[in-house]
């Protein structure tokens, strides 16, 4: 019978030891290599938007006044400062992602119907503009804006159009494959703003606005 407790003991105390090794097995590798991926540093630190700022709002210069702060092989994503001095529509075959900051914005677009119709974007709210919108972007002083644009696929083409300010005529329409959100649109809309050829509406004559007349 004492042979019998001791071994019904022993059970007990073998069965309890087995129970409790798978659970404690597995967390030495785990604890490793969580310390492993903690300690080497593959991720930037967030950015403080006020802090880039106030250390490098000299970037945001005409005539769009954006900055890339992010870039990857998927997205872009850009600060937009005011004020602008275009009045182009931009045409890009993927949708874009508008968020004010600090201040409004005014986002001119073509509708679906080819009617012209101005979308305020207030701070603090956001827009998602959906592909192949024609769009000109307005923006003031002491504002500032957040811009999520996509990485063009192969063979996209962005377009900007400019129309008459007096008739609606297309006026002038430059096209290009986008790579460099940073200096493509800036360089298009200073080829136009120099060239008064383009700026001419065959229609009527008017000469083309290079930046919004204040209202």
């Amino acid at each position: 019978m004492q042979s019998l407790c001791s071994a019904s003991r022993l059970l007990r105390h073998s069965s309890y030891t087995l129970s409790i090794r798978p659970v404690i097995t597995p967390i030495l590798p785990l604890r490793r290599q969580f310390t492993q991926t903690t300690t080497k540093r593959l991720l930037p630190d967030p950015i403080n938007i006020p802090i880039w700022l106030n250390e490098n709002s000299h970037l945001l210069q005409p005539p769009i006044n954006n900055h890339c702060i992010y870039r990857t092989p998927t997205i872009t994503v850009m600060l937009v400062g005011g004020p602008n001095a275009r009045t182009d529509y931009h045409i890009n075959s993927t949708p874009e992602y508008f968020y004010q900051y600090r201040g409004s914005m005014l986002l001119k677009i073509v509708d679906t119907d080819g009617s012209f119709r101005d979308i305020t974007i207030g701070e603090g709210e956001m827009f998602l503009l959906p592909p192949n919108t024609p769009h000109n972007p307005v923006r003031f002083a002491d504002t500032v804006g957040v811009v999520l644009e996509l990485v063009r696929p192969e063979g996209s083409v962005d377009r900007l159009r400019w129309y008459c300010q007096e008739c609606g005529e297309k006026v002038h329409e430059a096209s290009f494959h986008c790579t460099d959100l940073g200096t493509q649109i800036k360089e298009a809309v200073n080829a136009f703003k120099d060239d008064k050829e383009a700026r001419t509406c065959k229609k009527c004559g008017t000469l083309c606005d290079v930046a919004p007349k204040p209202k």
